[in-house]
Protein backbone atom coordinates (compact mmCIF):
# COMPACT_ATOMS: atom_id res chain seq x y z
CA UNK A 1 0.00 0.00 0.00
CA UNK A 2 1.20 3.70 -0.68
CA UNK A 3 -0.71 6.45 0.85
CA UNK A 4 0.58 10.27 -0.84
CA UNK A 5 0.17 13.12 1.55
CA UNK A 6 -0.57 16.12 -0.62
CA UNK A 7 -0.84 19.73 0.43
CA UNK A 8 0.48 22.74 0.78
CA UNK A 9 3.77 23.53 3.02
CA UNK A 10 2.73 24.25 6.26
CA UNK A 11 -0.63 21.78 6.31
CA UNK A 12 1.01 19.26 8.37
CA UNK A 13 1.72 16.13 5.76
CA UNK A 14 5.23 15.82 7.38
CA UNK A 15 3.35 15.11 10.40
CA UNK A 16 0.32 13.73 9.83
CA UNK A 17 2.78 11.23 7.44
CA UNK A 18 4.89 10.45 10.70
CA UNK A 19 1.81 9.93 12.76
CA UNK A 20 -0.12 7.15 9.92
CA UNK A 21 3.60 5.41 9.75
CA UNK A 22 4.15 4.85 13.71
CA UNK A 23 0.05 3.91 13.91
CA UNK A 24 0.22 1.27 10.66
CA UNK A 25 4.23 0.28 10.78
CA UNK A 26 4.33 1.78 7.34
CA UNK A 27 7.65 3.90 5.90
CA UNK A 28 7.27 7.10 5.90
CA UNK A 29 9.58 9.17 2.94
CA UNK A 30 9.69 12.44 2.81
CA UNK A 31 10.81 14.82 -0.17
CA UNK A 32 12.07 17.55 1.96
CA UNK A 33 14.41 15.11 3.76
CA UNK A 34 16.06 14.18 0.33
CA UNK A 35 16.05 17.29 -1.10
CA UNK A 36 17.89 18.47 2.16
CA UNK A 37 20.21 15.73 1.55
CA UNK A 38 20.88 16.62 -1.99
CA UNK A 39 21.63 20.13 -1.45
CA UNK A 40 23.66 19.08 1.05
CA UNK A 41 25.82 16.97 -1.13
CA UNK A 42 26.41 20.01 -3.52
CA UNK A 43 23.45 20.56 -5.94
CA UNK A 44 22.43 23.38 -6.66
CA UNK A 45 18.79 24.48 -5.69
CA UNK A 46 16.61 24.20 -8.36
CA UNK A 47 13.78 22.64 -10.29
CA UNK A 48 15.97 19.23 -11.26
CA UNK A 49 16.76 19.25 -7.30
CA UNK A 50 13.59 18.94 -6.57
CA UNK A 51 12.40 16.24 -9.12
CA UNK A 52 15.44 14.39 -8.44
CA UNK A 53 14.00 14.18 -4.84
CA UNK A 54 11.09 12.97 -6.52
CA UNK A 55 12.62 10.27 -8.45
CA UNK A 56 14.76 9.32 -4.98
CA UNK A 57 11.76 8.95 -3.22
CA UNK A 58 10.14 6.89 -5.30
CA UNK A 59 12.58 4.58 -5.78
CA UNK A 60 12.75 4.18 -2.31
CA UNK A 61 9.02 3.53 -2.01
CA UNK A 62 9.43 0.97 -5.22
CA UNK A 63 12.09 -1.52 -2.85
CA UNK A 64 9.97 -0.65 0.15
CA UNK A 65 6.59 -1.98 -1.55
CA UNK A 66 8.41 -5.06 -3.28
CA UNK A 67 9.57 -5.97 0.32
CA UNK A 68 5.92 -5.84 1.06
CA UNK A 69 6.04 -2.92 3.33
CA UNK A 70 3.58 -0.49 3.05
CA UNK A 71 5.15 3.54 2.39
CA UNK A 72 3.30 6.96 3.52
CA UNK A 73 4.71 9.74 1.34
CA UNK A 74 4.51 13.10 2.55
CA UNK A 75 5.05 15.55 -1.01
CA UNK A 76 3.43 19.13 -2.12
CA UNK A 77 2.75 17.41 -5.36
CA UNK A 78 1.18 20.82 -6.58
CA UNK A 79 1.55 19.23 -10.38
CA UNK A 80 0.16 16.01 -12.24
CA UNK A 81 3.84 15.37 -13.36
CA UNK A 82 4.43 14.78 -9.47
CA UNK A 83 1.30 13.05 -8.64
CA UNK A 84 2.28 10.95 -11.97
CA UNK A 85 5.52 9.62 -9.49
CA UNK A 86 3.58 7.83 -7.35
CA UNK A 87 0.99 5.96 -10.05
CA UNK A 88 4.26 4.87 -11.60
CA UNK A 89 5.64 3.69 -8.72
CA UNK A 90 2.46 1.73 -7.60
CA UNK A 91 1.79 0.32 -11.23
CA UNK A 92 5.59 -0.87 -10.93
CA UNK A 93 4.59 -2.57 -7.65
CA UNK A 94 1.38 -3.62 -8.13
CA UNK A 95 0.63 -1.92 -5.02
CA UNK A 96 -2.46 0.46 -3.92
CA UNK A 97 -2.71 3.80 -4.01
CA UNK A 98 -4.53 6.63 -1.94
CA UNK A 99 -4.00 10.30 -2.62
CA UNK A 100 -4.81 12.47 0.61
CA UNK A 101 -4.61 16.31 -0.16
CA UNK A 102 -4.86 18.33 3.07
CA UNK A 103 -6.01 21.65 2.99
CA UNK A 104 -6.12 24.47 5.42
CA UNK A 105 -8.50 27.20 4.65
CA UNK A 106 -8.32 29.04 7.93
CA UNK A 107 -5.19 31.36 6.99
CA UNK A 108 -4.70 32.38 10.61
CA UNK A 109 -3.81 28.96 11.45
CA UNK A 110 -2.19 28.73 8.28
CA UNK A 111 -0.06 31.50 8.69
CA UNK A 112 0.68 30.41 12.50
CA UNK A 113 1.74 26.86 11.60
CA UNK A 114 4.57 28.43 8.92
CA UNK A 115 5.50 30.96 11.61
CA UNK A 116 5.88 27.79 14.57
CA UNK A 117 7.53 25.65 11.86
CA UNK A 118 11.32 24.71 13.06
CA UNK A 119 12.36 21.31 10.96
CA UNK A 120 15.58 19.89 10.93
CA UNK A 121 16.66 20.96 7.39
CA UNK A 122 19.52 22.68 7.07
CA UNK A 123 19.53 23.26 3.30
CA UNK A 124 15.73 23.81 2.81
CA UNK A 125 14.65 27.28 4.12
CA UNK A 126 11.11 27.74 5.68
CA UNK A 127 8.77 28.73 3.09
CA UNK A 128 7.13 32.12 3.82
CA UNK A 129 3.48 32.80 3.81
CA UNK A 130 4.28 34.78 0.29
CA UNK A 131 5.97 31.30 -0.78
CA UNK A 132 2.98 29.66 -0.09
CA UNK A 133 0.15 31.71 -1.89
CA UNK A 134 2.41 31.76 -4.65
CA UNK A 135 2.77 27.74 -4.53
CA UNK A 136 -1.32 27.88 -4.14
CA UNK A 137 -1.83 29.80 -6.97
CA UNK A 138 0.19 27.46 -9.65
CA UNK A 139 -1.02 24.00 -7.59
CA UNK A 140 -2.77 22.76 -10.79
CA UNK A 141 -6.35 20.97 -11.05
CA UNK A 142 -6.26 17.44 -9.42
CA UNK A 143 -6.84 14.58 -11.78
CA UNK A 144 -7.95 11.28 -10.73
CA UNK A 145 -8.97 9.78 -7.18
CA UNK A 146 -8.18 11.43 -4.13
CA UNK A 147 -9.48 12.23 -0.89
CA UNK A 148 -9.52 15.78 0.71
CA UNK A 149 -9.30 16.25 3.76
CA UNK A 150 -9.36 19.67 6.32
CA UNK A 151 -6.18 19.64 8.05
CA UNK A 152 -7.68 22.55 10.85
CA UNK A 153 -7.89 19.11 13.27
CA UNK A 154 -5.23 17.36 15.72
CA UNK A 155 -2.71 15.52 14.16
CA UNK A 156 -3.71 12.33 15.66
CA UNK A 157 -7.23 12.41 14.46
CA UNK A 158 -6.48 13.60 11.08
CA UNK A 159 -4.01 10.17 11.22
CA UNK A 160 -6.64 8.07 11.83
CA UNK A 161 -8.83 9.62 9.27
CA UNK A 162 -6.18 8.59 6.93
CA UNK A 163 -5.85 5.40 8.43
CA UNK A 164 -9.65 4.68 8.51
CA UNK A 165 -9.73 6.21 4.50
CA UNK A 166 -6.89 2.95 3.67
CA UNK A 167 -8.56 0.18 5.47
CA UNK A 168 -11.93 1.07 4.02
CA UNK A 169 -10.39 0.83 0.38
Amino acid sequence: MLVVLSGLPGTGKSAVAAEVARVTGAVHLSIDAVENALLGAGLERSWSTGVAAYEAVRAAAEQNLILGRSVVVDAVNDSEAARQTWRRAATATDAALTFVLLTLDDEVEHRRRLRGRRRELSHVPEPTWDDVRRRAAEFERWVGAYEQMDANAPVEQLAASVVKSISQG
